[in-house]
């Protein structure tokens, strides 16, 4: 693995200093034709909105005297802006939802070929897909470790426990955590919903098979103990059955949990690597932020997904589409956006962050879920949709912590049992062999 070391960057304000003394200004055109007026860009990062967010517009509107940004941040960003998507009204650019990459052409601008784009950055050929039928529409900037933990190494160190390599060391570590700290073992964010999904990409870390996705379309009966997912959701349960979560499930709050396990009130999260400056620029020694592979592993080896990172898209209807296209490429190729992410960069040939070292110590593989064949490019999610699992949303799982906490009746085993029979039934539904 290459480790990142940081290094000087210079700032947006002593960037745009050396432009006004003289250098090249920006061209004032794009593929898309002038770059000039204003633009709407959807945004999920709350948090910056005001401040990171406003030093990049600054820039760019320095670039572009002609162009103006206004951001909008979306806190339930799945949710909002897929409904926004029935009108014409979801911005000019905005970071790509979960979509079937079939419905790309009908909501997003296509950006180029797919060849150029492959020649130059990595992520473009994986079960995330930024293309459809060769064309591009959603433009790579950076990829995270999907289905880690972020955790408080103080809280680690005052419970005495390393960092757990299997589930069971992972239960054993809450559960000295519960009895030697104050914290709350891991926070699972409940009432935030989103968050529950954050553990979907450590399904590759039980089966260590960039293929899994593909072949899962094909099995009646994927649900059962021993596969990928049924090992995955059962650590979600027995986390809550356990106690080794916060007692208030319906009482956390996004914002809150991540000052709370800055300030080592929450012990850890399960979440993407994304998640780490967001915390550590909370914390009074950001050094305690550390980030540690889900506790599994598959034939003796350990594994964590690398995951494309809402990639940025052009409204099909935006009336600025050069802005849109010249603000997405400033953001790629004049930002420190993946610097100040501490994010893995598409661009090939770029370095990888160093909060990752730990991944190395362990000997963790990096992989990609194995993007699917051409002729069951949208199987996946038609199956997902259809047999009402999904996988990339929050019901289900709140199912699971439900049935965790007692509140439905259910069992872990009743869950998977319904999910195997939803399977299979929509395998019929939909002819797949």
């Amino acid at each position: 693995m290459k480790i990142f070391h940081k290094v000087a960057l210079i700032s947006v304000s002593s960037a745009l200093l050396f432009t006004s003394c003289g250098e090249k200004k920006a061209e004032d055109n794009t593929i898309f034709g002038e770059v000039k007026g204003n633009i709407i860009v959807l945004t999920n990062r709350t948090d910056i909105v005001d401040t990171k967010l406003q030093d990049y517009k600054m820039g760019f509107e320095l670039l572009y005297p002609n162009a103006s940004v206004e951001f909008e941040a979306i806190t339930d960003y799945e949710g909002t802006v897929r409904t926004r998507m029935s009108t014409k009204e979801y911005g000019d650019v905005l970071c790509k939802p979960n979509l079937n990459a079939v419905d790309y052409p009908s909501f997003f601008e296509p950006l180029g070929e797919l060849s150029d784009f492959s020649a130059e950055y990595n992520f473009t050929n994986t079960a995330t897909p930024i293309s459809y039928q060769d064309k591009v529409y959603a433009f790579p900037l950076v990829a995270v470790v999907g289905g880690g933990v972020v955790y408080n190494k103080s809280v680690f160190r005052e419970a005495g426990v390393a960092v757990p390599r299997t589930t069971e060391d992972f239960y054993a570590a809450l559960e000295a955590i519960k009895a030697k700290t104050a914290a709350v073992p891991l926070c699972m964010n409940y009432p935030a919903q989103w968050t529950l999904n954050q553990w979907e990409d450590a399904a590759i870390s039980f089966s260590g098979n960039s293929e899994f996705k593909n072949e899962l379309i094909h099995k009646d009966s994927p649900f059962v103990a021993g596969g990928e997912h049924y090992e995955l959701y059962r650590v979600m349960y027995e986390v809550v059955k356990r106690g080794l979560c916060e007692k208030d499930m319906l009482a956390t709050d996004w914002e809150l949990s991540k000052q709370d396990l800055a300030d080592g009130k929450i012990g850890c999260m399960v979440l993407g690597s994304w998640a780490i400056p967001q915390v550590r620029a909370l914390a009074k020694n950001p050094e305690d932020i550390g980030y540690m592979p889900f506790p599994a592993s598959a034939n003796g080896k350990k594994y964590a997904e690398a995951v494309l990172d809402m990639p940025l898209c052009i409204n099909v209807h935006s009336k600025n589409k050069a802005t849109a296209y010249a603000w997405i490429k400033y953001m790629s190729e004049k930002s420190d956006w993946v610097a100040y992410t501490e994010a893995i960069p598409c661009k090939k040939g770029a370095p990888y962050p160093d909060v990752l070292s730990s991944f190395g110590e362990m000997n963790v593989n990096y992989i990609q879920t194995a993007a699917p064949k051409a002729s069951e490019e949208d199987v996946f999610g038609n199956l997902d949709k259809e047999s009402e699992i999904g996988f990339s949303t929050d019901p289900e799982k709140k199912r699971i912590v439900d049935a965790a906490m007692g509140s439905s009746g259910e069992t872990f085993d009743d869950i998977m049992a319904d999910w195997n029979e939803r399977w299979n039934k929509a395998r019929k539904t939909l002819g797949i062999e």
